[in-house]
């Protein structure tokens, strides 16, 4: 659920939709599991925005969506 809203947040911001990936790693020893998010090059900058107010906005709703589903995550943005 979390991974497919992170797809659908990024997708939503890039021009190159096929260069969109998430990959999940499993918990680590706090319980927090990071979401690694990739994405082309060229928007990078679109993803972080200026400053990293869209990334941090990102992980906002990631930790609400996550809070929901009684989770702890973490977003990467590589």
């Amino acid at each position: 659920m979390l991974k497919e809203l992170l797809i659908t947040i990024a997708s939503a911001l890039v021009e190159d939709k096929s260069a969109v990936t998430v990959t999940v790693d499993e918990p680590n020893e706090e319980g927090v599991v990071v979401y690694h998010l990739h994405v082309g090059a060229d928007d990078m900058g679109r993803v972080i925005g200026k400053q990293g107010r869209i990334a941090k906005s990102i992980r906002t709703v990631m930790r609400a969506g996550a809070v929901r589903a009684n989770e702890k995550i973490s977003v990467e943005i590589d």
